[in-house]
Order: C-alpha cells, then sequence, then structure tokens
C-alpha cells in the first residue's frame, strides 16, 4: 500500500507539473503560444522577454502554485519521501509536459519553488547567487546555471540535508543543466543575450 501511494505521488505530480503555466497564461491572455515566440522556451523568462514583466511573473507563480501542489499532495499520501519523489515529478513534468508535446520549461521556476518548500536558508541561498551572478553577467542563464550546479552543496550546508533530498538535488542540478545545454554553448562563445523584458514603451504584446 505504501509503495501504490508513492507511486500515485509521483504521477500526480509529473501530470501537475505538466501544466504549463507559461503556455496556459499565454493562450489565455494574448491568444499566442509562447513556444513560437522569442527563444521558444515555455518559461517565466521567456513570457517576460515577450509579453512582459507582470506576465513573466504571472507564469511565475503559476509555476510555483503547482510545485507546491504536488509537493503537498506528495507529503499528504506518503510523507517526506513522497515529499521529496512529488519534487522531481513535478520537475520531470514541467520540463517534458504530457499535456503539450513534451516541450516544456527548463526547471528554473520549480526549482525555485522547491528549494523554498525545503528549506529557507536553501532558498535564500541561491536566491542570492542568482542575483550576484545576473547582476554581472545580464544572463538569467547564468544565474540559472549557477544555482543548478550549487543546488547539491546548498542543501548540503544550508538546507535541512537528508541522503534523499542531496539525491534529488544532483538528479535536479543534471536536468536544469541539460536543458540549459543550448545556453550553455551561447555562453561559450558570447552569443548569449543579456535579459531584456518587453515594456509598454517598446511596444508590448502583440
Amino acid at each position: 500500500m505504501k509503495t501504490l501511494r508513492l507511486i500515485a505521488a509521483v504521477l500526480a505530480a509529473y501530470f501537475l507539473g505538466s501544466i504549463s503555466s507559461a503556455v496556459v497564461t499565454t493562450k489565455l491572455t494574448s491568444r499566442i503560444d509562447i513556444r513560437r515566440f522569442g527563444s521558444g522556451n515555455a518559461g517565466a523568462t521567456n513570457v517576460a522577454r515577450v509579453l512582459g514583466i507582470g506576465m513573466g511573473l504571472l507564469t511565475l507563480l503559476g509555476d510555483m502554485l503547482k510545485t507546491a501542489a504536488a509537493m503537498f499532495l506528495g507529503r499528504y499520501l506518503s510523507g517526506e519521501t513522497g515529499f521529496v519523489l512529488a519534487a522531481a515529478g513535478c520537475l520531470v513534468g514541467h520540463c517534458f509536459p504530457v499535456w503539450f508535446h513534451f516541450k516544456g520549461g527548463k526547471g528554473v521556476s520549480v526549482c525555485a519553488a522547491i528549494a523554498l518548500l525545503l528549506s529557507w536558508r536553501f532558498f535564500l541561498s541561491l536566491f542570492v547567487l542568482f542575483g550576484v551572478v545576473f547582476l554581472i553577467t545580464r544572463r538569467v542563464s547564468a544565474g540559472s546555471l549557477a544555482d543548478a550546479l550549487c543546488f547539491p552543496a546548498a542543501m548540503y550546508f544550508l538546507g535541512s540535508p537528508t541522503a534523499l533530498r542531496v539525491g534529488f538535488c544532483a538528479f535536479a542540478m543534471v536536468l536544469v543543466t541539460y536543458m540549459h545545454r543550448q545556453n550553455i554553448f551561447r555562453i561559450m562563445d558570447g552569443t548569449e543575450a543579456r535579459f531584456s523584458a518587453k515594456t509598454r514603451k517598446n511596444g508590448g504584446a502583440a
């Protein structure tokens, strides 16, 4: 019974993670498929670039809420193990959503929500690291990659570490880095774009 409840928690988390806030939000508000604009990524950063900071924040909120729902459902069904494995299921669903032909985001907003739910010190350390790297480079991808690479270490030293949580963070590091593989190549050859959000002054959304 415990195994079935754990499997149910992970599957439910995957399906919740597969609800792409970027795609749903932009289709409902602007009647566009965000995957056809900007970088083509179904994530909060691309939404902000194309439709403005407000829409980007709304997308981020949606991603964080679905993550919280998935993890708390996991905890209800299977305790701490369900809580952490539901985080993994939600992250995989976000990156490879079954509802949207497995073309999703890069996992950054979901990882931010996961970090906050696991430990506020863990989240704060990653938030500061992202901010410093972003201010230096003006590239969201650089800040995201810095956070991803430090995910396991930050959990171990500043979070509430258990073998399961550190193991999950190592998994998240690998997956988020993989999802940023094209960004890594562009950073290396100097062609990665600096962040610039669409504003009303420069045209807003069509």
